[in-house]
């Protein structure tokens, strides 16, 4: 692959999980990597992983900060560019969803916090990052984490596909605009991986059962695979590539999304049971 060797790179939610492994990826490749986080006992034990397999003369470091704060964003943004005066990637990771069940019984306060974390958090590294590559003279990668559930139905976790598929047009738009600056943007649909935070789903149970059937490949996949794309849309082979929304899900975008009230039924709630009355 070619050199990103001397790249200042930004990752959101680089304390673990896919956010780690892409940054610990870019580090073994010689970018200097800046990873935020909102909890930073958990970034200084990241950095020490990270470090240990970084290539020579590449740097490690760590900034506080929380992606729905824009003045969080602004300076992780300028954290990771004083380094060598230059942002040149930017691998907005830091998402999730903060409630499970119907859209009919999701309260307004999930829905919210939910589009806070993946859609505006996402929005704002868009609008620093994207700010500090084209004043910069141009040139840089952007890179939204979507996810397969932005793509296809996910029954009962539909405040989080939906903050991803605005997530997706998001990118779209972004790559439009920025592209008279060299400034590149694509996002990732990852399916099912096998992070820490996926563990009770991953350590198997009904809710995996039902995901196996519909990804070809048929397993889960690693975060370490998804670092490979992060590193491929950072590097110079994508160099013309832009506004695209990739899935790195095993297939499973070919099929079905997974039905998320299993894992609910599971623990003896049936998640219709509000909407179905007496």
């Amino acid at each position: 692959m070619g050199s990103i060797q001397g790249f200042s790179v930004l990752v959101t939610g680089g304390g673990s999980g896919i956010g780690e492994a892409a940054a610990a990826r870019l580090a073994a490749d010689g970018a200097n990597v800046t990873i935020c986080g909102r909890t930073e006992s958990k970034l200084i034990e990241a950095v020490e992983r990270i470090a240990a397999g970084a290539a020579d003369g590449a740097t490690v470091n760590h900034v506080v900060a929380d992606v729905t704060d824009e003045d969080s964003v602004a300076a992780a943004v300028a954290a990771a560019s004083a380094t060598t005066g230059r942002l040149d990637g930017l691998f907005a990771c830091a998402g999730g969803s903060t409630g499970v069940g119907p859209l009919a019984t999701t309260d307004v306060e999930t829905m919210r916090s939910t589009m806070e974390l993946n859609y505006i958090g996402t929005f704002l590294c868009i609008k620093h990052g994207g700010s500090q590559m084209a004043r910069q003279g141009g040139g840089g990668s952007i890179i939204g984490c979507s996810s397969h559930a932005g793509a296809d139905s996910f029954r009962c976790l539909g405040a989080y596909g939906a903050a991803k598929a605005g997530l997706d047009h998001l990118c779209r738009i972004a790559a439009d605009e920025l592209g008279e600056f060299s400034v590149r943007v694509n996002s990732v649909q990852p399916g099912i991986v096998g992070t820490d935070l996926m563990t009770p789903i991953t350590a198997g149970g009904d809710l995996l059962e039902d995901y196996l059937p519909q990804i070809p490949l048929g397993r889960i996949g690693q975060p370490e695979e998804i670092a490979e794309m992060v590193r491929f849309l950072i590097g110079p082979e994508s160099s013309w590539i832009t506004g695209q929304n990739f899935a790195v899900d095993g297939g499973q975008n070919l099929r079905r999304g997974a039905d998320y009230g299993t894992m609910l039924r599971q623990f003896g709630m049936d998640p219709m049971e509000p909407l179905r009355g007496e």
